[in-house]
């Protein structure tokens, strides 16, 4: 049984590939991942104590030489930087994955679509749910981190790169996180839960509901066997096709307007070339 507590984070943020990180990293025979993504220990189960993350964690051996966990919603967290630090130390490994904001914020509109708990356009979203804006501020967002880690803790990966070469974005990853290579297979080259619409909105409310009670209920690794199986999946949700909402310029437009400065800062804080990239005016 293991005591160790983990020395890896994926911090976030939420639509940016860390389903997929999370069920290639679980595959790695150097790397131990929870059974079930998104413990949510340092921002909404903080008061179950030390104890009951560290159980997370007994099945870990000595042959692990990273042990982590993936949770999208730490970096938008006020208080889980400090309490990483004062649980985990100084030598905590942590990382983030930056998508493109306007992209960003528009699957996650996608997945309120999907799960029936948003019907209104994605303007309307923007404007009234904050979050849809604030969690593209990656550079506020990760200043709690730098300041108490430092640069050198923090990996930043670029989703566009996830994108475009799967494979070379997992090897630089393992190459920092100090484990061997690994090849990924057909299936790991293959987006993880592409954007959908549920068959039945009622369901999926209800399934949505139902995962929150079984977190609540200390059941997250069965909610990561749920979102394992393709049947489930498949019978719950359809592909998105022909009425696919899609993002349009103006709107595209008004996100970027309200978060370059952020990108602005992110690019000096960890030497990346963002806007170039994306195609913003410099």
């Amino acid at each position: 049984m293991s005591e160790r507590l983990p020395n890896f984070i994926y911090l976030g943020p939420s639509k940016a590939g860390s389903t997929w990180l999370h069920e290639v990293l679980i595959r790695h025979p150097q790397i131990y991942m929870t059974g079930a993504k998104d413990l949510y220990f340092f921002d909404r189960y903080y008061d179950r104590g030390l104890e009951w993350y560290r159980g997370h964690f007994t099945d870990a051996r000595p042959e692990h030489r990273v042990m982590g966990e993936v949770c999208q919603e730490y970096l938008s967290s006020p208080e889980s930087a400090e309490r990483m630090h004062d649980c985990l130390g100084d030598d905590l490994r942590l990382m983030v994955t930056i998508r493109e904001p306007a992209a960003r914020a528009f699957s996650a509109y996608l997945y309120m679509r999907k799960h029936g708990v948003f019907e209104g356009s994605f303007r309307e979203a923007l404007e009234t749910r904050p979050g849809m804006i604030d969690h593209s501020r990656y550079a506020s967002l990760l200043s709690s981190y730098t300041e108490r880690f430092g640069r050198e803790a923090i990996y930043c990966g670029v989703f566009d790169d996830l994108q475009e070469d799967p494979q070379a974005f997992i090897d630089e990853l393992l190459t920092w996180l100090g484990v061997e290579p690994m090849v990924l297979d057909a299936s790991s080259l293959e987006a993880r839960l592409p954007a959908s619409k549920a068959r039945s909105v009622p369901v999926a409310r209800l399934v949505k509901y139902g995962a929150n009670w079984a977190r609540q209920r200390n059941a997250g690794t069965l909610i990561g066997r749920v979102k394992r199986s393709r049947a489930v999946q498949g019978a719950l949700y359809k592909p998105l096709e022909a009425d696919r909402p899609l993002l349009s310029d103006d709107d595209a437009q008004w996100v970027r307007e309200r978060l370059v400065s952020e990108i602005v800062r992110l690019e000096e804080m960890f030497g990346v070339e963002l806007r170039r990239r994306w195609n913003w005016p410099a």
